[in-house]
C-alpha cells in the first residue's frame, strides 16, 4: 500500500516535538512527511535565541539538523514560503510557484510579531528604519549583533520575556539599554504587583533601566536610528531599537486557504479545523477560544496529533491545558501558574516576601487544593508547585510546607523536574546512577534542562545529592 502524504507546514519548536512524537510512534513508516520551513536549516530552540545573540554559533541551539530529517525518510523543504493549500485539490503551493500534493496537512506556523505604529518606525520602503530591528529568529539575532558595540544605546519596547532576555543580553554586550513597557509591571501576564515589582528591582540592579507604563511615540533619525520619544515627551538616544512587544498568532496561509480563523486557526477536541484533512496545532491554533504562547500546551497538542495521525490512540482529544511558566528571564528565575489573585470569596492567599533578597513566593489556595502560585527569585519549589496544580493534589495542612526545600514529600509519586520534557527526579537519578555526572550529561541522558534550562538548578541539586561518595583509599601502615 502507498503511504499517504503528510504536509508539516512550519518548521519552529512545536513541529520539532510533533516529529518526534511521530517517530516515537512509527509514524514515519506509514507516511511520507514534507516539512516546510520559512527559515534555512533544521528545527532549533527558540527560547534560547538570547545565546545567538550573545554571540554563540547559531548550530549551538539547533535541534534538528537537516541530516535528522533525512536519516528517517522526512523530507525538509527549507527557507520556502508556503502561501496558500488547495484544499480541493489537495496541493501545497509555495512563493516558489510549485505544487506538491498532500492527503493530510497540518497547520504549525505559530505566531508573528507584533509591529507597532509608530512615528518614524518605517522607512519610504515600508521596511524598519535601519537600527530598528524584531527579535523572533536567528536572522534577527544576527543582525542584532551587527548593531551591538559597546558603549552604544538601545532601547527595548516589551517587558515580556523575550523583551528582557534581549535587553539583559545586550547590555551584558556592553550596551546602555532602557526596557519601555506599556504595562505597569514588568511581565504582567504572569506576576502581580509585588512580583513585578520585585522582578524590576532585580533587573535594575543588574544594570538595565525600566519604564514601565510608557509607550514610544516616535522614532527619531535620518538615514538610521538615533532615539525615541516616549509618550510622556522624555527623550531616550538610541543606536538601535528592539521590538519585543508581543507577538500574534500567525493565521495569513490558513486565512488565504479558506480556513476558519478567528484570533487563531479554529480548530476541534482532535485538532482538526473544518475542512476535511488539514489540522493545526501550536500558537497559531485556536481551541474552545483559547489560543497558547507557552510550550507546555504545544506540547500536550502534538501528543495528541501524533495519537491521531499514528492511529497509535484513536480515542486521544485534547481538552485544554492548565497554564504554567517556569522561566529564567534576564537571569531571574520565575515561576507563574493558574491564578495570580483569589477569584472566589473562599480562596486563601499566602504570600513570602523577602525584601532584601527582592523575592516572593505567593499560593493560592482553593479547599486545600493549589489554584495559583507565583515565584520571583526563589523558585527551589517551582517543579513540586507546578505539579500539585496540574493533578490537583490536596496541600498539607499547613500549605507554606510545600515551599520548603523538601517539599517533594508533598507529592504521592514521582517530581517533574523538567516540564519542557516531562522528565521525573526518578528518571534523572537513574540517569546520574549510570554515570551522568554533569548537567549536560543528564541532558544527553534524559533531555532534562535542554528546553528553557530553568530546571538546571533542580538538576545539579539532584547531582549533589545523588553523587557517590568518593572511595576511601586506605594507608598501608
Amino acid at each position: 500500500m502507498a503511504k499517504k502524504k503528510l504536509a508539516i507546514v512550519g518548521n519552529g519548536m512545536g513541529t520539532c516535538r510533533l516529529l518526534d512524537e511521530l517517530v516515537t510512534r512509527g509514524a514515519h513508516h506509514l507516511y511520507e512527511i514534507t516539512v516546510y520551513g520559512e527559515e534555512p536549516g533544521g528545527a532549533y530552540n527558540r527560547i534560547l535565541l538570547g545565546r545567538v545573540l550573545a554571540g554563540d554559533s547559531p548550530d549551538s541551539i539547533v535541534t534538528k539538523t537537516p541530516e535528522w530529517y533525512d536519516r528517517r525518510g522526512i523530507r525538509l523543504v527549507a527557507a520556502t514560503r508556503v502561501t496558500r493549500l488547495d484544499t480541493a485539490k489537495k496541493d501545497v503551493e509555495t512563493a516558489d510557484g510549485r505544487r506538491r500534493r498532500y492527503d493530510l496537512a497540518v497547520l504549525a506556523t505559530g505566531s508573528q510579531p507584533l509591529v507597532p505604529p509608530i512615528d518614524g518606525l518605517l522607512g519610504e520602503d515600508g521596511e524598519l528604519r535601519p537600527g530598528a530591528l524584531v527579535y523572533r529568529r536567528i536572522g534577527d539575532c544576527i543582525r542584532m549583533r551587527a548593531y551591538a558595540h559597546p558603549g552604544h544605546s538601545a532601547v527595548v519596547l516589551g517587558g515580556g520575556l523575550l523583551g528582557l532576555e534581549a535587553a539583559k543580553v545586550l547590555s551584558d554586550r556592553g550596551l546602555h539599554v532602557t526596557v519601555v513597557h506599556v504595562a505597569p509591571l514588568l511581565m504582567n501576564a504572569q506576576l502581580d504587583a509585588i512580583g513585578g515589582t520585585m522582578l524590576q528591582r532585580q533587573i535594575e540592579q543588574a544594570g538595565l533601566f525600566v519604564r514601565v507604563g510608557r509607550t514610544v511615540e516616535t522614532v527619531y533619525g535620518g538615514d538610521r536610528v538615533e532615539g525615541v520619544v516616549l509618550d510622556d515627551g522624555t527623550t531616550l538616544s538610541a543606536d538601535m531599537v528592539v521590538l519585543a512587544c508581543g507577538v500574534r498568532p500567525r493565521i495569513d496561509l490558513a486565512r488565504a486557504s479558506g480556513l476558519p480563523v478567528n484570533k487563531g486557526i479554529v480548530v476541534n477536541d482532535a485538532l482538526a479545523t473544518e475542512v476535511p484533512s488539514v489540522y493545526a496545532f501550536g500558537e497559531c491554533a485556536e481551541h474552545r477560544g483559547q489560543t497558547y504562547g507557552l510550550v507546555a500546551p504545544v506540547w500536550e497538542q502534538a501528543a495528541v496529533l501524533a495519537d491521531l495521525l499514528s492511529g497509535s490512540k484513536p480515542p486521544s482529544r485534547y481538552r485544554g491545558s492548565r497554564i504554567y511558566a517556569r522561566l529564567k528571564v534576564a537571569g531571574v528565575d520565575v515561576a507563574s501558574m493558574g491564578n495570580l489573585g483569589p477569584a472566589l470569596e473562599r480562596d486563601e492567599t499566602f504570600q513570602i516576601i523577602e525584601e532584601q533578597r527582592n523575592a516572593y513566593r505567593k499560593l493560592v489556595v482553593r479547599d486545600g487544593r493549589l489554584v495559583g502560585a507565583m515565584l520571583v527569585g526563589n523558585t527551589a519549589a517551582a517543579a513540586t508547585l507546578i505539579q500539585l496544580f496540574d493533578r490537583g493534589d490536596p496541600l498539607p495542612e499547613d500549605p507554606l510546607e510545600v515551599l520548603c526545600r523538601d517539599s517533594g514529600s508533598a507529592l504521592t509519586g514521582p517530581r517533574v523536574v523538567c516540564t519542557c520534557h516531562n522528565v521525573t527526579d526518578e528518571t534523572v537519578r537513574a540517569a546520574i546512577a549510570g554515570g551522568a555526572d554533569s548537567v549536560g550529561a543528564v541532558g544527553c541522558a534524559t533531555k532534562a534542562g535542554t528546553g528553557c534550562g530553568s530546571c538546571q538548578t533542580d538538576l545539579k541539586q539532584l547531582l549533589a545529592t545523588c553523587k557517590k561518595p568518593a572511595p576511601v583509599l586506605e594507608v598501608a601502615s
